[in-house]
């Protein structure tokens, strides 16, 4: 897979890929590298800048639910991303009736999984499998989410209407998926179909404002002609491989373009890290 012209790996990029609109990676596919186990680590550890670059790392944080508290407009949800508390424990404690500062480790992974776990329809059977409780109290903490971001149930349950009567669900940018099952007679097509539209709505409007990213940042690459490269885009994070002497430059450009390549009404935020190999990163 070494290409004899460039002495590299290079992946092939597909727009078509996946039915939410993400990029998908192949031959040979790096989004799907495993990051916290050793052998990933390994992998990632074998892919190094050019003499003389770094790489840079540039990471959405939590877009997906960033954009489901755009969407949802849900006050409680949107006062964690507006005041730059961290939105795992922020839910967490409403959901457990305690102050942020006294949430424990135990409850905050209760609250991931369920912020998570919404966007992609979890039921409690789910949720009790994945955190090893009883099938009431998982629904309980389903229950209890609602009860607190009741904007949320609300969306959803608009997001599900709309799609019978259309027959199709959009993105943000008015991308447009057909979902003609959400129609069916069969109950358990009809619920996984129930599953698809919110989540396409919320993970494909993520997927299209990362491509606007891409664009925002390499055309403000061009207008200050770095010699920077935009190498891959993992999901929700891009990596760059960057001159030592430019990594300033970049660091601000990344950052400012991708913060702001679409107004929502909460802030997207981007992480950045640098590493002298990919596995160096996060």
């Amino acid at each position: 897979m070494i290409n004899p012209a460039t002495g590299r790996v290079h992946t092939s990029y597909t727009q078509t890929g996946t039915a939410t609109g993400r990029l998908s990676s192949h031959n040979p596919n790096l989004q799907n590298i495993p990051i916290k186990n050793d052998d990933g680590r390994r992998i990632r550890d074998a892919f190094v800048p050019s003499p003389g670059h770094i790489f840079l790392s540039a990471d959405y944080a939590q877009i997906e639910l960033v954009v489901l508290a755009h969407l949802a407009d849900d006050p409680n949800l949107k006062k964690a991303f507006l005041e730059g508390e961290d939105i795992h424990t922020h839910t967490a404690s409403l959901i457990f009736g305690v102050h942020g500062d006294l949430v424990l480790s135990e409850q905050r992974r209760i609250a991931k999984t369920i912020n998570f776990g919404v966007m992609y329809g979890m039921s409690a059977f789910r949720l009790s499998n994945e955190l090893q409780i009883p099938r009431k109290e998982a629904q309980t903490f389903i229950n209890n989410y609602f009860a607190r971001f009741s904007k949320v149930s609300e969306f959803m349950e608009r997001v599900r209407e709309d799609a019978k009567r259309d027959g199709k669900v959009a993105t943000l940018l008015g991308r447009e998926r057909a979902v003609p099952e959400i129609t069916s007679r069969n109950g358990v097509e009809r619920a996984g179909a129930e599953r698809i539209v919110v989540n396409t709505v919320i993970q494909g409007s993520a997927a299209d404002i990362m491509k606007l990213a891409m664009i925002k940042v390499v055309e403000a690459m061009r207008l200050q002609q770095l010699k920077s490269k935009l190498l891959l885009q993992v999901h929700d994070e891009l990596i760059f491989e960057v001159p030592k002497s430019e990594i300033t430059q970049m660091q601000l450009l990344v950052k400012k373009e991708m913060e702001s390549s679409y107004p929502l009404s909460v802030p997207l935020r981007v992480s950045l890290e640098v590493g002298s190999s990919w596995g160096a990163m996060h």
